[in-house]
């Protein structure tokens, strides 16, 4: 009997080599290549013709003056937070990928979304190549979501999963999870590159062809990436991610790609007993545990895709017996920390040389624009000198390396927010202190400066350092 012929596939682009090597030609990732059998006969897709002829009627050439617009209204998944992440709702035969550590509530969102869409009209396909049949209808059970328009089906082959489709017809479909199908003409074991690239390819083809919206389940690696091939990612419409530790109650969604909308916008859910919830006021929700008075906890306003939040950002700084001192954060880019530290070392001469600083988002929530970057210079010193700011203050302003404050975009948005939450004053760039960003009676101190900001911190007229 011949020998099997086998190849390595980079899991990150997919280059294919012979033979093992530590570093990818292509991608120049290290340890990343893993072997594969070579199939013996070419691979024809899922062997099956329900599926293999799903996209026949579009695969010819037209105009595209002749094809026609889809313009029609989304369809609702019944979790309006989970809506705003995807764009607006649902788009048919969108292929959905969603991602996140394992505990973060991703089974749990998907089976609510299913026994909602059930219930306003509909068939629902969840296919689990993990649980059984029993084990879904126990978590339906305890989410309320049980409605005889919703089918369950334990399977792992894609060709059978095809053939339900093509019986029930049904309004979605769900798989938990993508790295268990496999392709039945693919020599390979579930899980590995080339079945979760044929797999997704069959269901892609499924989804386009029959107008079907997926959700795939993808798992995570413990590096936080996509298991499987990087290309996964490349074949969906939308990746969204899960953040969150399984220990907290607050869960952040988060687009990271989106074809039919922005990836800017996140949904914030918290988990109860009885599945996930959705949290209709962020802001109220990570300011509900804030100190008053205390020294380095500063407010900061944000905005994320269409939302303005308000978060509490916490420093710490603690004299450091190390030679090298610890740096560490939370929420917010390690490396936008260390420039916030470094301006205030070199403009405003804060001994921070010999500190071990902490900087964190409360909350659970990671916040990525630079407009948080005077809230955490502000915390800083705050925890440094041991002077807190006023608690009706909030902050907002990029920093710049020479210590200029730089405008930030949407402050009508963010002041509405601090205005709605209690907030009466104001630290922010002074290009954006004009009459029409202040709302709702927000009175703003507008600087220039760190040394501005740090001065109306702890009073005018004092030196800070």
């Amino acid at each position: 009997m011949a020998k099997p012929k086998t190849r390595h596939t980079c899991t990150q682009c997919g280059w294919s080599a012979p033979r093992w090597q530590g570093r990818c030609d292509t991608c120049g990732e290290w340890n990343t290549l893993v072997e594969e059998t070579v199939a013996a006969t070419p691979v024809r897709g899922l062997g099956a013709a329900s599926v293999s002829t799903m996209g026949a009627a579009n695969a010819r050439p037209r105009p595209v003056t002749e094809i026609p617009a889809r313009s029609g209204p989304r369809d609702s998944t019944g979790v309006p937070e989970f809506d705003r992440v995807l764009g607006g709702g649902v788009v048919p035969g969108a292929l959905v990928l969603i991602a996140g550590d394992p505990g973060t509530g991703k089974s749990t969102l998907l089976t609510r979304v299913a026994g909602n869409v059930a219930e306003t009209g509909g068939v629902i396909l969840y296919v689990s190549g993990e649980e059984s049949v029993e084990q879904i209808k126990l978590r339906a059970g305890r989410l309320s979501a049980e409605h005889d328009a919703l089918w369950l089906a334990s399977e792992t082959d894609v060709a059978t999963v095809a053939d339900h489709v093509e019986r029930l017809s049904p309004k979605l479909l769900i798989i938990d999870s993508i790295q268990t199908m496999q392709v039945a003409d693919v020599d390979s074991v579930p899980g590995s590159v080339s079945q979760v690239r044929a797999a997704t390819g069959a269901l892609a083809a499924l989804a386009k062809g029959r107008g079907l919206p997926t959700f795939l389940v993808g798992h995570v690696t413990k590096e936080g990436a996509i298991a499987g091939p990087r290309v996964l990612e490349h074949m969906v419409d939308t990746v969204l991610y899960f953040e969150g530790d399984a220990r907290m109650s607050h869960r952040i969604l988060r687009a990271v790609k989106n074809r039919f909308g922005s990836t800017d916008e996140i949904g914030v859910f918290e988990m109860r007993e009885d599945g996930l919830a959705e949290v209709g006021n962020p802001s109220a929700a990570f300011l509900a545990e804030r100190p008053v008075g205390a020294p380095g906890s500063v407010v900061a306003a944000a905005v994320e895709g269409t939302r303005a939040l308000l978060v509490e950002v916490q420093a710490l700084v603690a004299p450091s017996p190390l030679a090298a001192p610890r740096r560490v954060a939370n929420g917010v880019s390690r490396d936008r920390v260390s420039v916030v530290l470094a301006v205030l070392e070199k403009r405003l001469g804060l001994s921070l040389a010999n500190q071990d600083v902490y900087v964190s988002v409360a909350g659970g929530v990671r916040v990525e624009e630079p407009a948080l970057d005077l809230a955490i210079a502000l915390a800083v010193a705050s925890s440094l000198l041991d002077r807190p700011l006023a608690p009706d203050t909030v902050v907002l302003g990029e920093v710049g390396l020479s210590g200029e404050v730089r405008s930030v975009s949407q402050p009508g948005k963010r002041l509405v927010e601090a205005a709605r939450m209690g907030f009466r004053r104001a630290v922010m760039p002074r290009r954006n202190a004009s009459g029409d960003a202040l709302q709702g009676g927000i009175v703003a101190a507008g600087v220039e400066e760190v040394r501005d900001a740090v001065a109306a911190l702890l009073g005018a007229g004092e030196d800070p350092r």
